[in-house]
C-alpha cells in the first residue's frame, strides 16, 4: 500500500535517490584510483626527465621511449578521469532531477532516464580508457623484462 502523505512521498523519493548515490560513491573510488595512477605517472616522468639531462646519445633512447609511453598512459588516464567526473556530475543531476520531479507537476522521467544512460556511457568509456592504460603499462613492463 502506498503512503500518499507528504512525508511518505518524500521518503519514497529519497529511496529512489539512494541507488544513484551509492553509484556516485563507486565512481568516487574509481576517481581516487585514477588520480593516484596519474600522480605515479607524473612522478616517474619527472625522475626520467632528471636522468635524461645527465645522459647523452644512445643511453638516452630507452628513457625517451619510456617517457613517450608515460605520455600516452597519462593521456588515457586523463580521459578516464574526465569521463568519470562527467559520469559523477550526471549522476548528481539524476538525483537532483528526481527530487525536482517530486515537487513539481512536470514529468521528467525521460530526461532522468537519458541522463542516467549518459552517466553510464561516460563511466563505460572511462573504464575502457583505464583498461587501455593498464594494457600499456603492462606491455611496457614486459618489454623491460
Amino acid at each position: 500500500m502506498l503512503d500518499l502523505s507528504p512525508v511518505g512521498s518524500i521518503a519514497h523519493t529519497i529511496q529512489l535517490a539512494v541507488t544513484p548515490v551509492f553509484l556516485l560513491t563507486g565512481v568516487g573510488a574509481i576517481l581516487a584510483v585514477l588520480t593516484n595512477r596519474l600522480g605515479r605517472i607524473i612522478d616517474r616522468a619527472r625522475v626520467l626527465h632528471a636522468r635524461l639531462d645527465t645522459l647523452a646519445g644512445e643511453g638516452a633512447a630507452p628513457l625517451r621511449a619510456e617517457l613517450q609511453s608515460l605520455g600516452e598512459r597519462g593521456r588515457y588516464i586523463q580521459w578516464a578521469i574526465g569521463l568519470s567526473t562527467l559520469s559523477a556530475l550526471l549522476i548528481c543531476v539524476v538525483v537532483a532531477v528526481l527530487f525536482l520531479t517530486e515537487f513539481t507537476a512536470v514529468n521528467l522521467i525521460v530526461p532522468i532516464a537519458w541522463t542516467f544512460v549518459a552517466a553510464m556511457s561516460a563511466l563505460f568509456l572511462a573504464l575502457l580508457s583505464f583498461l587501455r592504460e593498464i594494457f600499456l603499462a603492462t606491455a611496457h613492463v614486459r618489454i623491460g623484462l
